[in-house]
């Protein structure tokens, strides 16, 4: 269950963020240092209840003209060993105190979970409400039959997206690519996916927003 305390975090998230994203490389804005605004996001619950992760989506105003860009991040209480490259940076939360946060694409936890989401096995959770489901993430589940826990191989990041190339432990070559610049689901991505998530976000104006976030996919395409 996902618990989200009314506190603080200095620095905010998107303060953390305004100064990683430029140095990512799907960032096309081109600024230095972002000016971002909270666009939208979900949760997924950590069934160990150690980890937390969010998917966020967050609206660039630096650039020529405004991004959105999805962030999915992890928060955790100490260190994720062999993750130095996936580090956002460190906060302190109110009520949690010194939490490290990084890019999900590199969280085994997160990948585990968003894999279970995309399999039917993991429900998405409201952003900013304890203990509340959010059904305007839209799922199509992959119809396969997969494995029930999946690991974390390699993270290569490219112009348009992240790629976990999946650890199973059963036959197959499984892929999470996750488009950082979100698209409309009616995409390539979406049509060769063994099945893909796509979510609502809101534009500047406050208008409603919609794309495709993740798809699994086949390693070998």
């Amino acid at each position: 269950m996902s618990i989200i305390y009314l506190t603080t975090m200095r620095p905010t998230k998107l303060e953390l963020l305004g100064a990683w994203l430029p140095a990512q490389p799907w960032y096309v804005s081109g600024a230095e240092r972002a000016a971002l605004v909270n666009a939208g996001g979900f949760r997924l619950d950590d069934p160990a209840g150690e980890v937390g992760i969010e998917f966020m989506a967050v609206t660039d105003k630096a650039g020529g003209g405004p991004v959105t860009y999805q962030v999915p991040v992890t928060y955790r209480a100490a260190p994720l060993a062999g993750a130095d490259d996936g580090l956002i940076g460190t906060s302190d939360h109110g009520v949690l105190g010194k939490r490290w946060v990084y890019d999900a694409t590199h969280d085994p936890v997160a990948v585990a979970q968003t894999y279970a989401l995309v399999t039917g096995r993991a429900e998405p959770q409201a952003q900013n409400e304890s203990d509340t489901a959010d059904r305007t993430v839209g799922v199509r589940e992959a119809t396969e039959a997969l494995a029930e826990d999946a690991g974390l191989s390699q993270v290569r990041h490219g112009s348009r997206s992240s790629d976990v190339d999946l650890s199973l432990p059963v036959d197959g070559l499984r892929r999470l690519r996750f488009l950082r610049v979100p698209r409309p689901d009616d995409v390539p991505e979406t049509r060769d996916s063994l099945g893909h998530v796509t979510v609502s976000w809101s534009d500047l104006d406050g208008g409603p927003q919609r794309g495709l976030w993740c798809a699994l996919v086949d390693s070998r395409e």
